[in-house]
């Protein structure tokens, strides 16, 4: 079991670096903006929030378009619009 995690990781890793590294920033943006919304759940700072939000989509967008996958990848831009859009109400821009 231990042995087929590894491997995953592994050629996930190998078929696509570039790719296999913006997973990563992108997960590490996403990970730290939803904790943080967690942890600050009665009055989050929404300014904050929609910038690093917006970082793990498109670092998340960039990484399919490197695997070509295009739904994932379309899903992640749309993320990217709604966190522009956000941002902005939250800053009163709009």
């Amino acid at each position: 079991m231990i042995s087929k995690v590894k491997g995953f990781w592994v050629e996930s890793f190998l078929s696509n670096r570039k790719a296999f590294y913006l997973e990563v920033v992108s997960f590490v943006f996403a990970v730290s903006a939803s904790l943080y919304l967690a942890i600050t759940a009665d009055n989050p700072t929404m300014e904050l929030v929609y910038p690093i939000f917006f970082i793990a989509a498109l670092a998340s967008t960039l990484a399919h378009y490197e695997r070509k996958v295009a739904f994932p990848m379309l899903l992640t831009i749309y993320f990217c619009f709604v966190n522009m859009f956000g941002f902005g109400r939250a800053c009163g821009f709009w």
